[in-house]
């Protein structure tokens, strides 16, 4: 379990490097959205199909973190970093490399939210995780 919202954070690069799983770090519900360097993903079914893909299609990944900047809030965290990546393509075995920006909004898993409890919350897949992606947002200013 991940009790402060930088854990999940740094828990989810280490993810991404180890080719794990990806979806179980996301809010399970229609209002989470992901827009990554060439996607733009809409409610929690895309969010994890697409991740699930990226994990099929993609092998050694390196992340670097270079600004973590993470603000826990009671039951709210935001999230900016400037993180450098690169992966293998694995169709066509071209390696990426990217120096992106990163920003997010994660939810406490067990917070209470009175009138606007989010069920997804209670039912997403979190794997244990303390802390769950509503938002992410990946941009680079480099070219495609």
């Amino acid at each position: 379990m991940t009790a402060r919202a930088e854990e999940t954070v740094r828990d989810y690069y280490d993810a991404l490097r180890e080719g794990d799983p990806l979806e179980s770090y996301f809010l399970a519900d229609d209002s989470t959205v992901k827009f990554g360097i060439g996607e733009a993903l809409f409610g929690y079914d895309e969010v994890a199909e697409a991740l699930r893909e990226q994990t099929e299609t993609t092998d050694d990944w390196a992340v670097e973190s270079h600004r973590l900047v993470v603000d826990d809030r009671g039951p709210v965290a935001t999230v900016a970093d400037e993180v450098t990546m690169a992966w293998t393509d694995l169709e066509s075995d071209e390696r990426r490399e990217f120096e992106t920006r990163w920003s997010a909004t994660l939810l406490l898993a067990d917070a209470e939210f009175g009138d606007a409890d989010r069920a997804g919350l209670d039912d997403s897949a979190s794997a244990g995780n303390d802390w769950l992606f509503a938002s992410m947002h990946v941009s680079t200013a480099d070219e495609l």
